[in-house]
């Protein structure tokens, strides 16, 4: 197939172009190059002849329809995304630009462009949006979200999601386009930019900082490897039904001090210090209009689709706690460009 990525320098969006590529698609990546981009996630393959670059915002429409008409997608995942709930409360307006603007955007030229297609390629076209299960708003402490959850946000950054997420659907039911959406729980693993909490707490710790938790830490979430979620999304882009969401999720809760505390012990095993890391815990203010939990039941994508995550999570934790201590010289450039060079600091005090 050809693919058009949006965010593709990103976390998600980079194993979205890396998957791609490796199963033989030919691959467009259109990236805006902010902050938490970074071209060095695809150094493998960025020069493969399959893979295209355009460093244009997805708020350029303009930008959008040439890189459209002069690739010619068979199919569009839109990973492009400001994804910090932090930062949203520090600059909402970003965001509602970001999400909520570029997806109209990118869903008015990709719908311009497929209606002109012959009926055959215009059936087999895909607009595949990723989400968040953010949109759902919080869980006490029992029920998981599905498909069917009412929309309650939460946060900027979930609100303007939850706004993309309507977009998407009406551009469905309004103009036919084909279109799918992902609802997934907190993703991790290799590439992740450092002011995510696993990132935030490895670097925090080796370099002999405090590590932040929010109030006790007694907040919980779902967690899923990036690995596992994109092979979900290419499961959904072969055999997903147009106009569905699908809820995907990890199947593993952990509470945030637990977590922090797994980091810590594999970090005393991995990397010894003169103390345990667990000692440089620091609890924080919490951060405002903190969703207490988030648990997702994944059965609908594994029963009409046959997914089910690869990765337990012990496992996948390790081999993301070790990718990060050997990549120390991408993590501090990555930090390098949002000027934390030392300290990782928390952000969205300004409420």
């Amino acid at each position: 197939m050809r693919i058009l990525v949006t965010g593709g320098c990103g976390f998600i969006g980079s194993e979205i172009v890396r998957r791609g590529l490796d199963a033989g698609h030919d691959v467009a990546n259109i990236d805006a190059l902010t902050y938490s981009a970074n071209p060095s996630n695809l150094e493998r393959v960025e020069h493969s002849e399959h893979y295209h670059f355009s460093h244009t915002n997805i708020c350029d429409a303009q930008g959008v329809r040439a890189l459209i008409a002069d690739f010619k997608p068979e199919a569009v995942i839109h990973a492009a995304a400001e994804s910090h709930v932090d930062r949203s409360i520090d600059g909402p307006l970003e965001f509602v630009t970001t999400n909520v603007t570029g997806t109209a955007v990118m869903l008015s030229e990709v719908e311009a462009y497929w209606r002109q297609l012959p009926d055959a390629d215009r059936e087999r076209f895909r607009f595949l949006h990723i989400s968040t299960d953010e949109v759902f708003g919080a869980l006490g402490p029992e029920g998981a979200f599905t498909e069917d959850t009412p929309y309650a946000p939460n946060s900027p950054y979930s609100a303007s999601k939850a706004s993309s997420d309507m977009l998407v659907r009406s551009w469905f039911k309004t103009y036919g386009l084909p279109t799918l959406i992902s609802n997934c729980s907190n993703n991790y693993g290799p590439y992740q930019f450092p002011e995510k909490l696993i990132p935030v707490v490895i670097l925090n710790a080796i370099r002999g900082h405090d590590i932040p938790v929010y109030g006790r830490g007694k907040n919980v979430r779902d967690w899923l490897h990036v690995s596992d979620h994109v092979g979900a999304i290419f499961t959904m882009l072969a055999t997903g039904r147009p106009g569905e969401t699908y809820a995907v999720g990890g199947g593993t809760e952990v509470s945030n001090i637990d977590l922090v505390r797994q980091i810590c012990t594999l970090l005393d095993e991995l990397k010894p210090a003169k103390t345990r890391y667990s000692e440089q815990v620091k609890f924080v203010t919490d951060r405002p209009g903190h969703d207490f939990r988030y648990a997702i039941d994944a059965s609908k994508i594994e029963a009409e689709l046959g997914w089910t995550p690869a990765h337990d999570f012990r496992s996948g934790l390790r081999d993301t706690v070790v990718w990060y201590l050997e990549n120390l010289d991408w993590c501090q450039a990555a930090v390098d460009k949002v000027g934390q060079a030392e300290k990782l600091e928390r952000l969205g005090v300004r409420a």
